[in-house]
């Protein structure tokens, strides 16, 4: 739930605001993510909702326990991009727990 602003790319959700040619930080095996309770995410990962997330904007509410297929990681402050049944989505890591 991004969209450009100039420079930027904005989060629709909570207003954070990052550069759309940021550079992706990572190490040698690549991006590093981690779930909710600390375990390492990979594209392609199955993720579940561990709290209850309001789209803001819409009426609609991805439920805690909504089981999220095909994950990918991007850089930037909402480091999981998904589809959901609300729709394509960025979401943060600390809301998302591997399943």
């Amino acid at each position: 739930m991004t969209y450009p602003d100039g420079d930027n790319l904005v989060c629709a959700q909570c207003g954070h605001e990052w550069p759309i040619n940021d550079p992706i930080q990572e190490d040698e095996a690549g991006l590093i993510v981690k779930d909710a309770n600390g375990n390492l995410l990979a594209d392609g990962d199955t993720v579940t909702l561990i709290k209850d997330l309001k789209v803001k904007g819409s009426s609609t509410t991805l439920k805690v326990g909504t089981k999220i297929k095909g994950i990918r990681l991007v850089s930037g402050d909402h480091e999981v991009d998904c589809k959901t049944e609300a729709g394509n989505m960025l979401l943060k890591a600390c809301f998302l727990k591997k399943a």
